[in-house]
């Protein structure tokens, strides 16, 4: 579930591909993906790999837990990372989405952040070149709720972001 090239402008570094998109062959192709762009504020161009390049944490499907998927396999990071970043020339923005993405990057360059929510909140510390963003799925409604900052100043900020990387490569 890898995808990009070395004209790709913006990296999202996911968890793991879910079933859905496990079944499907297609990254971010279920509600988690839906919102996901919508946060980012792109339609189609989310699959342009000269625009966007999609590498999870883990690259096969984990399997179900107790309480949703389980996390990405811990070999494929250190194993693949360095080699597939390597190949991507052109990034400006690196999107890392949910707690293992913010561990195995933010947190691995030595920012410690204590949680999703402080890193999340950085935002503004973190743009222009990465930003961290909670897992898009429905599970995160109820952090959604409790952080209304999120919706009203972050997602207007990523979106701005975005728009200005992406501005003139894509039609529409």
């Amino acid at each position: 579930m890898l995808g990009g090239n070395t004209k790709s402008r913006v990296v999202i570094i996911g968890q793991a591909p879910g079933r859905v998109a496990h079944e499907s062959g297609i990254p971010w192709d279920d509600a988690s993906g839906e919102r996901l762009r919508s946060w980012l504020g792109v339609g189609d161009a989310f699959y342009d790999e000269s625009v966007f390049a999609l590498m999870p944490m883990g690259f096969c499907f984990p399997g179900v837990g107790r309480s949703g998927d389980m996390p990405p396999r811990a070999e494929c990071a250190p194993l693949w990372h360095g080699r597939v970043l390597g190949g991507f020339r052109s990034i400006e923005l690196r999107v890392y989405i949910g707690k293992y993405a913010i561990d195995g990057y933010l947190n691995a360059d030595g920012k410690r952040f204590e949680s999703v929510t402080d890193a999340v909140r950085a935002w503004e510390d973190l743009l222009p070149g990465e930003i961290a963003l909670p897992h898009p799925s429905g599970r995160n409604n109820i952090w959604l709720k409790k952080n209304p900052w999120f919706e009203r100043r972050t997602l207007p900020a990523l979106r701005a972001r975005v728009a200005g990387l992406i501005s003139g490569l894509v039609s529409g």
